[in-house]
C-alpha cells in the first residue's frame, strides 16, 4: 500500500474547453481504470514479495529493491511526465503511459531473475509516471467545474478500492496459482487490460493540450535522480554489501548535488520561468514544514507495509490470501475515518485533527506491538483486528487532510506546480522508508536471532532427549543450532545455507536417529525463524510510533486551520 496518496490539482482553467465532452463519463471510466491499475498494481506487490523471493531467489536486497525501483523512478519523473502531457497532449501521453506500463507489467510477469524484475519495476514507475498525471487533467477538461467535486469523488472512490482489493486479489491470485505460474499473474492480468483501455482511450478520450505550457527541465530532472540514486543505492545494498567506504561516500556526496540542484532550479526561474520544482513554494510554512511531515510519514508507512507482509508470510508462515485477508480491517478504518475526517472534523478542528490522527496511529502501532509480544508466534488475524482498526482510523484522520494543509498557503496560479512536487515527495518517501527499513529490520533480525534461538532450545532439548541424545552430544546439537540459527538471520541471501547450517554431522548417526534429531532441529528452526521476525517487527513497530510521534511534533508548525486552496483539490 505504497502509494497511498494522489493529489491533483489542475491548471486555473484556462484550458478548459467551451462545452463539456459528450462522451466525458465514458471518458472518465477509462481513465479511473487506468488510476485503479496503477494502485493496485502498487497495493498488490507487498502480498506478493515473499512468493517472489522464494521463487527467484532474491536477496533482501533485492526484496527492496522491487518495492523502492516503482516508487524511485515514479517519483523523478512525475512532474515531468504532467508537463509532456501539457506540451504534447495529454490524450497522447497517456495512451503513451498505459501502453508502457502494460508491456512493463509484460517483463515483470516473465522476469527470469531478481535483476529484471527490479528493472521492469523501474521501468513500469516511469511510464505510470507519465500516465498517473494526465488522468485528473483529462477529467478536469472533460468536466465542467459544477460537475468536478463528482469526478474527484470517484477518483478517491476508485483509490479506496484499489487499496482495500490490492491485498485481496495479490492473495486469490497467488494462492490460486493461476495456470501454475505462482505470483506472476497479478502483473500479467495488466496486460489485457492496458490493450482495452488504450483501445477504449482512441474511441473516447478528446485530445487537449495546455496552451501555455511550461517547457522541460531535463537537467534538473537528471540532478535530482542522481542525488537520489546516490542516497538510496547505499542504504539498500551497504548491508549485504559489507558497508565498504564508497557507500558512505555516495551519501554524503548527495549533499552537494541537491545543493547543485536547487541551484539550478533557482537559475532556470530567472532564465525561463520553467523549472522542474518551484522553489517559491517552500517560502510558505504550510508547505515547506508541510513536505517534511509528508516525508516522514510516507517514509514510516513504507516501512510498516513491508516488514509487515514479510512478519505475517515468512514469520507466521501465512498465505498470501490469509496476508490480505487481514489487512481489511485497516483499509476498511481508513476508508471510514478519511470520510468522517474531511467532512465532519477538518472544519470544527482544523490543523487538530492531523494531531489525533498521528497521536491515534502511533497508538495504534504501540497496540500491535504488545499484541505480537503477548501472544507471540501462534497470534490470529482476530487477535490483530483491534489495533489494525485503531491504526487505519488514525491513518484516515491524517492523511486526507494533510495535503490540503500543506497547499493551504500556495497561491492558485502555482496549484498545479505545487500538487506535482506534493506526488513526488510522496514516493520518495515511500522509496526512502523501504530503503532505510532494510538496514533496521534487517539488521534487527540479526540481533533477534540470539533471544529467538534460546525460546526454542528448551522444546529442542526436550525432543532430542526423546529421540535418545543426551549429554555432551545434545549440547553439541544445540550449540550448532545456536550458530546456525544466527548466521541464517545474517546471512544476506535468503536462500544460502550458512556452513554452519550444514547436518553432514549427523550422517555417524543411525539413520532412524538421523531422522528423528533432523525433525527436532527443524522444529526448532522453524520456531526460531517465527519469534526472530516476530521480535524485529515488534521493535520495528515501536521504531515506526517514534517516527509518528515526531510527525505529530512537526504538525505542529503547520497553520491551525485547514483550507481548500483551490477547486477540483483530491485527496485519495
Amino acid at each position: 500500500m505504497a502509494n497511498t496518496m494522489d493529489v491533483a490539482i489542475p491548471g486555473t482553467g484556462d484550458d478548459a474547453p467551451p462545452e463539456p465532452d459528450r462522451k466525458r463519463w465514458i471518458a472518465l471510466a477509462v481513465v479511473l481504470t487506468a488510476g485503479f491499475m496503477d494502485l493496485l498494481d502498487v497495493t498488490i506487490v507487498n502480498v506478493a514479495i515473499p512468493a517472489i523471493q522464494d521463487e527467484l531467489g532474491a536477496s533482501y536486497a533485492s526484496v527492496q529493491w522491487i518495492a523502492a525501483a516503482y516508487a524511485l523512478s515514479f517519483a523523478v519523473v512525475l512532474i515531468t511526465g504532467g508537463r509532456l502531457g501539457d506540451i504534447f497532449g495529454r490524450r497522447r501521453l497517456f495512451v503513451i503511459g498505459m501502453a508502457g506500463f502494460t508491456f512493463a507489467s509484460l517483463l515483470c510477469g516473465v522476469a527470469t531473475g531478481p535483476g529484471m524484475l527490479i528493472g521492469a519495476r523501474a521501468f513500469q514507475g516511469l511510464m505510470a509516471a507519465i500516465m498517473v498525471p494526465q488522468i485528473l487533467a483529462i477529467a478536469h477538461v472533460s468536466f465542467p467545474p459544477s460537475e468536478r467535486g463528482k469526478v474527484f469523488g470517484m477518483y478517491g472512490a476508485v483509490a479506496g478500492m484499489a487499496a482495500i482489493s490490492g491485498p485481496i486479489v495479490g492473495g486469490l491470485l497467488i494462492q490460486g496459482d493461476v495456470f501454475g505460474w505462482g505470483w506472476r499473474p497479478i502483473f500479467l492480468v495488466n496486460i489485457p487490460v492496458g490493450i482495452l483501455g488504450i483501445v477504449a482511450t482512441l474511441m473516447f478520450v478528446r485530445e487537449s493540450k495546455a496552451p501555455h505550457a511550461l517547457k522541460l527541465d531535463l537537467v534538473g530532472v537528471g540532478l535530482v535522480t542522481s542525488g537520489l540514486l546516490m542516497l538510496v543505492y547505499p542504504l539498500v545494498q551497504g548491508r549485504e554489501l559489507g558497508w565498504p567506504w564508497w557507500t558512505f561516500a555516495l551519501m554524503i556526496g548527495s549533499l552537494p548535488v541537491f545543493g547543485v540542484f536547487v541551484g539550478y532550479e533557482h537559475r532556470k526561474t530567472r532564465r525561463d520561468g520553467s523549472p522542474l520544482v518551484e522553489l517559491g513554494l517552500f517560502r510558505a510554512r504550510s508547505f515547506s514544514v508541510g513536505m517534511v511531515v509528508l516525508l516522514l510519514f510516507q517514509g514510516c508507512m513504507a516501512a510498516f507495509f513491508l516488514t509487515w507482509s514479510l512478519y505475517q508470510q515468512l514469520g507466521l508462515g501465512w498465505s498470501p490470501l490469509h496476508a490480505g485477508l487481514a489487512g481489511v480491517p485497516f483499509s476498511l478504518g481508513v476508508s471510514v475515518a478519511a470520510g468522517l475526517s474531511i467532512q465532519f472534523l477538518v472544519p470544527r478542528l482544523g490543523r487538530n485533527v492531523l494531531s489525533l490522527g498521528a497521536l491515534v496511529l502511533a497508538g495504534g502501532l504501540v497496540a500491535y506491538a504488545w499484541a505480537v509480544d503477548h501472544f507471540g508466534i501462534g497470534i490470529s488475524a482476530w487477535q490483530m483486528l483491534i489495533p489494525l482498526v485503531v491504526m487505519g482510523l488514525g491513518m484516515g484522520l491524517l492523511l486526507p487532510p494533510l495535503a490540503d494543509t500543506v497547499l493551504s498557503g500556495v497561491a492558485p496560479k502555482d496549484a498545479g506546480s505545487a500538487s506535482g512536487v506534493l506526488n513526488a515527495v510522496n514516493q520518495l518517501g515511500n522509496a526512502i522508508g523501504i530503503a532505510v527499513v532494510g538496514v533496521v529490520f534487517f539488521g534487527l533480525m540479526t540481533a533477534q536471532s540470539g533471544p529467538a534461538a534460546a525460546k526454542a532450545v528448551p522444546d529442542l532439548r526436550r525432543d532430542l532427549a526423546a529421540a535418545g541424545i543426551v549429554g555432551p552430544d545434545q549440547d553439541f546439537l544445540v550449540k550448532a543450532f545456536r550458530t546456525c540459527v544466527h548466521d541464517r538471520a545474517d546471512e544476506q541471501d535468503p536462500a544460502v545455507v550458512p556452513a554452519s547450517c550444514d547436518d553432514s554431522k549427523l550422517r555417524s548417526l543411525p539413520q532412524p536417529l538421523q531422522d528423528r534429531v533432523r525433525t527436532a532441529v527443524d522444529k526448532a528452526g522453524a520456531t526460531a525463524g517465527a519469534t526472530d521476525f516476530a521480535r524485529s517487527f515488534q521493535r520495528n513497530l515501536y521504531g515506526v510510533a517514534g517516527g509518528l510521534g515526531l510527525v505529530f511534533v512537526l504538525i505542529l508548525a503547520l497553520p491551525k486551520r485547514v483550507e481548500n486552496v483551490h477547486e477540483g483539490v483530491h485527496v485519495g
